[in-house]
């Protein structure tokens, strides 16, 4: 998409004019729905679509949010890598409820996710490690994240560090860095409507069955 035909794009959902939901059946998945919603956001011209918010709970039941970016979705859940040293991946492993929520305001659109988490593989991890350009690789190595930075000029000398250490070969998967799969139990697509009278969609799972309902906005 040319930047005329996203500035196009942006103009008309700017308008205020909510699409309309789709016509559901039983058989409809909320992974089916997210992928229409996601191809909208990306045809609107969105600057990264994929970013979402994740929100973890630590031990103390103190919960935490941040942004990161959506790497795979299918049937199984929703993928994304991080530091397996982190907060959110130390909250993660203590407790395993998390959830996601993607807002996409020039669409009036957001959709929450709550679910539970697992690893990926570190074969699948090692897969997208590999797309991932060499800066990004070498940066995995060198930031502790989450960790307190004993000088300014750390980071830097940490990733000058792996960046000789790697020189002339493939920068390897460190063992403490990988994949996050969300398994939903619940979705929520949000659209916003004029006056307030918003359409909240849902999906529960119960059993391995979505069933689907509309909330009171």
């Amino acid at each position: 998409m040319t930047l005329l035909e996203k500035l196009r794009c942006l103009f008309t959902f700017g308008q205020g004019v909510a699409l309309p939901l789709p016509e559901l059946t039983s058989d409809t998945t909320p992974t089916e729905l997210f992928q229409q919603w996601f191809d909208d956001a990306n045809k609107a011209g969105i600057l990264l679509p994929e970013a979402m918010s994740v929100s973890s709970v630590d031990n103390n039941g103190q919960p935490s949010s941040r942004m990161v970016l959506l790497k795979e979705f299918d049937e199984e859940g929703f993928i994304f890598y991080t530091n397996y040293g982190s907060r959110k991946s130390q909250n993660l492993e203590g407790n395993n409820k998390v959830a996601l929520l993607f807002h996409w305001n020039v669409l009036q659109r957001q959709i929450r996710i709550e679910g539970t988490v697992e690893k990926i593989s570190a074969q699948q991890s090692a897969n997208y490690f590999r797309s991932r350009d060499r800066g990004s690789q070498i940066g995995a190595w060198a930031s502790h994240q989450s960790q307190k930075l004993s000088q300014d000029n750390e980071l830097q000398q940490q990733f000058n560090y792996y960046e000789k250490l790697f020189k002339g070969k493939d920068v390897p998967l460190p063992d403490f860095w990988g994949g996050w799969r969300v398994k939903p139990h619940y979705v929520e697509f949000w659209q916003g409507r004029a006056s307030r009278l918003h359409d909240r969609l849902c999906f529960e799972k119960q059993q391995s069955q979505w069933n689907h309902f509309k909330l009171n906005p």
